[in-house]
């Protein structure tokens, strides 16, 4: 199935940190990848993911506001498996 490149607009890369924000669509997605820092998410907005790992695929709940963490190595692809857009800024930590 092709879906739709979700849009990223990079806001920072310094030495200390990767600043991305991202604008997921209905149906869009950012395609397989392997981050190579840990990271924070920050929702600025509610939405509802599918992410698919090679752990296989599980639904998340984001809520605006409500940030989480992830480490270095995270292999996945996000999904917007909604009906509504959702936007989210990714501070990648670097070492």
């Amino acid at each position: 199935m092709q879906r739709a490149q979700a849009v990223s607009q990079l806001q920072i890369d310094d030495s200390q940190v990767i600043v991305t924000r991202w604008d997921f669509p209905p149906g869009s997605e950012t395609g397989w990848h392997r981050h190579e820092h840990d990271y924070v998410i920050i929702p600025l907005t509610d939405g509802r993911m599918r992410l698919e790992t090679p752990e296989g695929e599980r639904v998340v709940t984001l809520e605006a506001g409500v940030c989480y963490t992830r480490v270095e190595g995270t292999e996945h692809n996000v999904i917007n498996d909604g009906k509504e857009p959702f936007a989210f800024v990714e501070v990648e930590v670097k070492k």
